[in-house]
């Protein structure tokens, strides 16, 4: 009421509210003025740093919600966002975003937000002096994003082969061919079963010599091991129980079924992509793109050209997810500013976007409009309250929501589809 002359704060709650969404973490209300209103939200310094970043999700909701249950004397016109003026010590996943403030990743956001639906004003608040700071998310400055330069997938394999074979001999001989080989850098290669990753090959000089040799592990996170002959059978029976496990017809109660379904479903997208969705370019796909974004990820699912050239970026959830449209938001916006970040290439005139000049999609002229974004989910999975938020990003994205089969581990295919409103 001190910042804001004239208007009444109305029923600012923190009351858990399930059926909307709504959890404690986030303080809600109304400021009301005459027969206008904005809806306001906050988020306190105390909260976890994927707590700040979610204000905005459940500002949206909080919006419409206002607007739904409104009388017809009162007009909600927009959002007012308060998020903390700084932070305790930032997390491992803040330093890797280059974190500048708890203000950061909201303001982003918030600059592509379809601001003709609603007037959003974010503000920081200084919660030892009380004082609130309007925040102009307009001029957020540059992105903190890097792109890793592309390398040979097929010189990558050939320098692992040694290792990669040694794995195959391990495997059961009727499922070698489900076996999907995936290099990552050009020194390593990853062998995966549905998304899982069960072995890695590292190829690199050798630690009692200058001669290179291949580093075998099999396992994953925590329990990753290297192979060595003493422990051969127990790798063997190890792939005998996962490959006996992890197929589409397993037990869900199997926790190696179970485990990593997104790896799963964009394993079974990569592979489909040419006949679910035509109208992209199947044969070039990069996956786990390591450009630095926000979310719980530091690498984008997968990415890809459409067949007019266009950067289309797709986000795949196998579960609910609140934050999905604008964790998604996030790697598009930096798809997006990687893209017009053009120069001139090496010995060239013409000028080409950081893709090109990092050896993706070789032999490609990326087209300069801003990437199409889609999202991906069971349609059992899709939150219910994604769509709303999809409504309110800028008329400027591109997007399209898929919903997948529930049974999408043994046939793949769109249910039905959402588009945004620029699309025909």
């Amino acid at each position: 009421t001190r910042h804001f002359i004239g208007s009444k704060v109305d029923g600012l709650r923190t009351a858990m509210d399930l059926e909307n969404s709504f959890g404690p973490a986030y303080a809600r209300g109304r400021l009301l003025k005459g027969t206008s209103a904005d809806a306001v939200i906050g988020v306190g310094t105390a909260e976890s740093a994927a707590m700040i970043d979610g204000v905005l999700t459940l500002g949206i909701l909080w919006l419409d919600y206002c607007r739904q249950h409104a009388d017809a004397r009162r007009h909600f016109g927009g959002l007012k966002v308060v998020v903390p003026a700084s932070a305790g010590a930032p997390s491992d996943r803040s330093l890797s975003l280059g974190w500048k403030g708890a203000w950061r990743v909201t303001a982003e956001r918030m600059a592509w937000l379809n601001h003709a639906a609603a007037n959003f004003e974010l503000y920081t608040l200084d919660e030892r002096s009380e004082e609130l700071t309007a925040v102009d998310f307009r001029d957020t400055g540059n992105y903190d994003s890097y792109l890793v330069h592309a390398f040979s997938p097929a010189a990558a394999l050939d320098r692992c082969k040694a290792g990669i074979d040694r794995i195959l001999a391990l495997v059961p001989p009727t499922a070698r061919e489900r076996v999907e080989i995936r290099p990552h850098s050009a020194t390593e290669a990853s062998l995966l079963l549905h998304g899982l990753q069960f072995a890695r090959v590292r190829h690199g000089a050798s630690t009692h010599s200058f001669a290179c040799e291949d580093e075998v592990t099999f396992g994953a996170g925590p329990g990753e091991t290297p192979l060595t002959a003493e422990n051969e059978a127990s790798c063997r029976e190890l792939l005998r129980s996962l490959f006996a496990s992890r197929h589409p017809d397993g037990a869900h109660t199997d926790p190696l079924f179970r485990m990593a379904p997104e790896r799963w479903l964009e394993s079974r997208l990569r592979t489909a992509m040419p006949e679910l969705l035509p109208g992209l370019r199947g044969d070039l796909i990069y996956s786990q793109v390591p450009a630095l974004s926000t979310g719980d990820r530091s690498m984008l699912d997968l990415l890809t050209l459409d067949h007019n050239a266009r950067l289309v970026v797709l986000e795949l959830k196998a579960n609910e997810d609140l934050h999905l449209p604008l964790q998604a938001l996030d790697y598009w916006m930096r798809v997006r500013a990687l893209n017009a970040d053009r120069q001139p290439a090496a010995g060239a005139a013409a000028t080409v976007s950081a893709f090109t000049r990092s050896t993706y999609f070789p032999g490609q002229e990326i087209s300069a409009l801003p990437p199409r974004l889609i999202l991906a989910a069971p349609a059992l999975r899709i939150h219910p309250a994604n769509e709303t938020v999809l409504r309110y990003l800028s008329p400027g994205i591109d997007w399209e929501l898929l919903a997948l089969a529930e049974h999408w581990r043994r046939e793949l295919k769109i249910v039905f589809r959402k588009r945004s409103s620029n699309r025909s």
